[in-house]
């Protein structure tokens, strides 16, 4: 019986996690969970259907509705109230944090974005294991991260980087030539740059195969999601930037391929269910059997590969850049990148404009070395062998706060 801690549960990795979990009711027991505080009612359900001991909400405000929406599902469960036992609450800002550091044998980091940096580290200083799935917080993080880590403590629940994490088995360290990432190439694949200055969010949204939410569909439409996962697979295999590659596999069966060096290429190939990965994560090295469906050999199929159009889809080449500045940079790119996500769908910016201002706003930073003491202390490049959690959220902050001006002052009508 493994103890389980999900943080972001009301999210999809979250919820498809749960279904893993109820699914095999003798193997998991989920003692945990935290979510943002947006979807109360869901919360309630999932902490009365797991049994959790504690849950914690992101909005301190969230407390009194989360309790009421204990009550309100007990009754409608027919329960006697006196006889259900509600779980202990946490709430603020740090509560995911809190509830990471507590004893459990697998924390699974299911949070979108920077905020799952500080839960991240909490795991790590605990000892647990942690599965993956928040690539931002190992991305911002770089050294304050694998430096915290114990060898194998991270698991990754991407699917690309446990496709990789599975064909690595195949062979040593030495043996490695390149790691090979595939993307779909999200639902603007084919098209120029000068043809994307017009789309909209719901097209951004329209993502061919995966389900995911706002921020990661967004940036899988922009490849952004491609170069933070170009960076994660650097700083979990420890392999040159260089020597790894994406390639556009639109049917999104072969999630990524390990090249070795007499020639051979590994691939792990499974039909698209995020359920497959989370199952590992949960369970590594082992595997879950059942987990999900396999490929149907039986039917005919044709998969193809195909190049990475870097000039419409620069976010790869600007995501290798930012991790070989290393530091700071990376943090820089994507929170800068988010608030454009959030520029873009309030109809501030257009589409284009994402990848323009975080461009813009990673050369400032990278640019800066400092020595101006009126500056934002956020704005000026920190090297690895310097960070800190504080020093990486004053990086945060200033490229949020950047991004925010120069999507104010953007043009209206963005150049293709």
């Amino acid at each position: 019986m493994r103890d389980v801690v999900i943080l972001g549960s009301t999210g999809s990795i979250g919820t498809q996690a749960l279904e893993v979990i109820a699914a095999r009711p003798g193997e998991f027991r989920v003692v945990g969970l935290a979510a943002g505080g947006g979807q109360i009612a869901l919360l309630a359900r999932q902490a009365l259907d797991t049994g959790a001991a504690v849950v914690a909400v992101h909005a301190a405000t969230a407390v009194q509705d989360l309790q009421l929406a204990f009550y309100a599902e007990v009754s409608q469960r027919g329960w006697a109230t006196g006889e259900v036992k509600l779980p202990k609450i946490l709430a603020g800002p740090d509560a995911a944090t809190e509830l990471a550091g507590t004893a459990c044998d697998v924390v699974l980091n299911g949070i979108t974005g920077s905020a799952g940096l500080a839960p991240t580290l909490a795991t790590l200083a605990a000892g647990t294991t942690l599965a993956l799935a928040n690539k931002e917080s190992l991305v911002i993080g770089g050294r304050l991260v694998t430096d915290a880590a114990a060898e194998g403590q991270v698991v990754a629940v991407d699917s690309e980087h446990s496709a990789l994490a599975q064909c690595l088995r195949g062979g040593t360290a030495a043996e490695v030539d390149r790691l090979v990432l595939t993307a779909s190439g999200g639902p603007f694949r084919g098209r120029t740059r000068a043809e994307l200055a017009d789309v909209t969010p719901a097209e951004a949204l329209a993502h061919p195969t995966w389900d995911m939410g706002r921020v990661i569909t967004t940036n899988s439409a922009t490849l952004v999601n491609k170069g933070l996962e170009l960076l994660e697979a650097h700083l979990l295999y420890g392999v040159d930037l260089d020597r790894i590659d994406v390639v556009v596999h639109p049917q999104s069966m072969v999630h990524s391929m390990v090249q070795f060096v007499d020639g051979s290429t590994l691939a792990q190939c499974s039909p698209p269910d995020m359920r497959l990965p989370i199952a590992l994560g949960l369970t590594w090295p082992d595997r879950l059997p059942g987990a999900a469906r396999a490929c149907d050999w039986t039917r005919a199929s044709s998969w193809t590969f195909e190049p990475l159009d870097t000039e419409a889809f620069p976010a790869v080449e600007m995501a290798r850049e930012a991790g070989r500045v290393g530091g700071t940079a990376p943090a820089v790119l994507n929170a800068a990148n988010e608030e454009c996500v959030d520029a873009f769908h309030e109809g501030r910016i257009g589409f284009l404009q994402i990848l323009d201002i975080v461009a813009a706003v990673l050369a400032e930073h990278t640019a800066d070395a400092g020595g101006d003491p009126g500056r934002d202390v956020g704005s000026t490049l920190v090297t690895s062998s310097d960070l800190s959690l504080e020093v990486v959220l004053d990086a945060d902050r200033w490229a949020r706060q950047r991004a925010r001006s120069l999507a104010a002052t953007a043009p209206s009508t963005p150049d293709a």
